[in-house]
């Protein structure tokens, strides 16, 4: 599922709580509801639409891969930084993989 109304992310940023890497940084929320949520963001910082789309194509492979694992009853926010562009596949992933440990969204609980 699909974070996009600007409620859900003026939410995330009231309740949420920040993981951070040096590619992204993670906004987390704890939710009632039974399936989590994730929204992408790519700031112009990162260059032009062709880049942004490829950042945000990368990281939507990277969280199909991830679903299975995921907990229910989470807003997950990825902020996409200018050092992604040249990550190859493996560093986001493990970048990724290893935030969403941290946030407690791929098993065991989060530390907030």
């Amino acid at each position: 599922m699909v974070l996009s109304r600007p409620r859900d992310f003026r939410a995330l940023q009231g309740d949420g709580f920040v993981r951070s890497h040096p590619l992204l940084a993670v906004r987390f929320r704890r939710t009632d509801l039974e399936t989590t949520r994730f929204g992408l963001s790519t700031g112009r910082k990162l260059g032009g639409a062709v880049v942004r789309n490829r950042v945000r194509r990368r990281l939507r492979e990277i969280l199909r891969a991830l679903a299975a694992s995921f907990q229910p009853g989470w807003d997950v926010l990825i902020i996409a930084r200018p050092a992604i562009v040249n990550a190859s596949h493996e560093e986001i992933a493990e970048a990724v993989g290893r935030l969403l440990r941290k946030g407690g969204v791929l098993g065991g609980s989060t530390t907030a």
